[in-house]
């Protein structure tokens, strides 16, 4: 895994192929990063990354000058890279072991963004709960963002909230911006 831009550009991370994670591809980041530079200001967005896996969508939030990730994963390991990763490279990450339901339902802290890439297999019910969840507690802030990634053979299009969605490979990201 590479970091695509920012501070710490073209750096390699050595990820543990013990991890249970399916990543982000690189040209996927870059695409979705391409896009989130004309929609937010990274250095004033403070961002919630559930099912972060090996961390790449907020370390590369942080290395593009995000001052606060939460980085959320049910797995220890997965959770144990993020945060060594994060000392490491000084960034700017509070992790937590937990499923993405249990840490929305106890959160009181709204965020400018969350994305969520749940196991492929659990899409429509995942993002379902999440959005539920996110409305009641009104954990996305005033014009914040909400992106999910999913596998081509789901579609949100008809969702609330729903703005675009863009395909990269096999993965899709789609944007929601939603209302309390």
């Amino acid at each position: 895994m590479r970091i695509i831009a920012g501070l710490h550009r073209g750096r390699r991370l050595k990820v543990p192929k013990n991890l249970p994670v399916r990543p982000t591809t690189d040209r996927a980041r870059e695409a979705l990063f391409s896009i989130l530079n004309h929609k937010v200001n990274f250095s004033e967005v403070h961002v919630l990354d559930l099912y972060s896996g090996t961390g790449s969508i907020g370390i590369e939030f942080c290395s593009r000058g995000c001052h606060a990730v939460t980085s959320v994963d049910a797995d220890h390991k997965c959770v144990q890279f993020v945060q060594q990763t994060a000392e490491e490279l000084k960034l700017p990450i509070q992790t937590f072991r937990s499923t993405a339901q249990n840490y929305l339902s106890k959160c009181a802290q709204p965020y400018d963004l969350i994305f969520a890439d749940p196991p492929y297999t659990e899409g429509k019910e995942e993002f379902a709960k999440m959005v539920q969840l996110i409305q009641e507690r009104k954990l996305l802030n005033p014009n914040g963002w909400f992106i999910l990634e999913h596998s081509e053979q789901l579609s949100f299009s008809h969702e609330n909230g729903f703005l675009e969605e863009r395909k990269y490979g096999g993965c899709v990201f789609s944007f929601f911006q939603l209302t309390n």
